[in-house]
């Protein structure tokens, strides 16, 4: 059902843009860098985190690490990541899957500007088994997400 609605909102939203379903595991920066034949950072890694009680995702380059200082200078509290369980439940999509891309509710979506690097890169598609090609800049637009600079 993940990879589905991460079909249906490219479908509504960006028609050009298709969801590339892959005979391999991407659900870690290595396995998809592997799988797509490029460098790691061109991953858009999409992390699951909690400030106060309001789940966000904050998509960084695949071989960005979160600067804790940035992080906490920026949101105001330390980086606190959900647990598997509740990242599904939050986003609908599982583990190696997690994208910006059709949720099941509007979360609040940040984009690092680490992403910039590139002209293209390659957030997760719903699946762990999925991937989107798409400019980072669209990606922000699509998602109504905000740029930040907390990756190391």
């Amino acid at each position: 059902m993940s990879l589905q609605s991460v079909r249906t909102f490219f479908s509504h939203h960006a028609p050009d843009i298709q969801v590339l379903e892959l005979g391999a595991s991407t659900a870690t920066v290595a396995l998809a860098a592997e799988v797509l034949g490029v460098e790691p950072g061109q991953i858009a890694k999409t992390l699951s985190l909690r400030v106060g009680e309001e789940v966000i995702l904050l998509v960084t380059r695949g071989d960005a690490r979160l600067d804790n200082r940035k992080y906490k200078q920026h949101f105001g509290v330390k980086a606190r990541m959900l647990d598997a369980a509740h990242v599904e439940e939050a986003t609908g999509h599982p583990v190696g899957g997690v994208c910006p891309f059709g949720l099941p509710r509007p979360l609040q979506v940040f984009c690092d500007v680490s992403l910039k690097d590139f002209s293209i890169v390659f957030p997760a598609g719903g699946a762990p088994n999925a991937a989107v090609r798409i400019e980072p800049e669209h990606m922000a637009s699509l998602v109504s997400a905000q740029w930040v600079d907390v990756a190391q």
